[in-house]
């Protein structure tokens, strides 16, 4: 009975551990923001036409393409194990965000529902990449391409790259489909179609 009369129950604000946080949407770290974007053309066959693909996607991004290789060889498609099919480039930063700006206003802002996956990345493609503002060179050709764009919260993500003390990063800060599509939507003024 003694000791009933020692304990005083806490107010439950104290007992949130949100309340000192303030409300989550206002916590700069979980912001979202455009880690890579990646550029694909895959062109099927090594040779001249993919050296002239690898050409476009260095005008259009300024680096180095990376080539591609086939993992094994399928008779239909003409392809054999090891050999060059595709070449693709990393960007991020600003150059990133402007170029996705061009790829998607090739699509007049209008996504798929499909094109987002769970883990909150979102992709699409283009059939002609003189749409983002390249000039027509008929010895090159044309080639569509692919956009890959991998998400990440502003903060915290280091956690799962640092060499000491690694761990996951937490389910509620990782990034979801309905965050993805929201910050598209926000961003963009984007159209999400079924």
């Amino acid at each position: 009975e003694s000791g009933d009369r020692d304990f005083f129950p806490l107010p439950v604000a104290c007992l949130s551990p949100r309340s000192s946080m303030g409300d989550e949407d206002e916590n700069p770290m979980k912001a979202l923001k455009i880690e890579k974007l990646i550029l694909n053309i895959s062109v099927g066959e090594s040779g001249d036409r993919l050296t002239r693909a690898s050409k476009v996607l260095e005008d259009l991004s300024g680096q180095q393409p990376v080539f591609s290789k086939a993992r094994y060889t399928v008779r239909t498609f003409g392809i054999r194990r090891n050999e060059k099919i595709a070449c693709h480039v990393t960007i991020r930063g600003e150059k990133a965000e402007e170029l996705l700006e061009r790829g998607l206003k090739v699509k007049e802002y209008e996504l798929r529902k499909k094109n987002f996956s769970q883990t909150g990345n979102f992709g699409f493609g283009i059939m002609e990449h003189i749409d983002l503002g390249l000039k027509y060179n008929p010895s090159t050709g044309i080639y569509g391409m692919d956009f890959y764009v991998v998400m990440k919260r502003a903060g915290g993500g280091r956690v799962a790259k640092r060499r000491a003390k690694r761990t996951k990063i937490g389910f509620q800060h990782k990034c979801t489909k309905a965050e993805t599509q929201k910050w598209f939507v926000d961003k963009y003024e984007g159209i999400l179609t079924n």
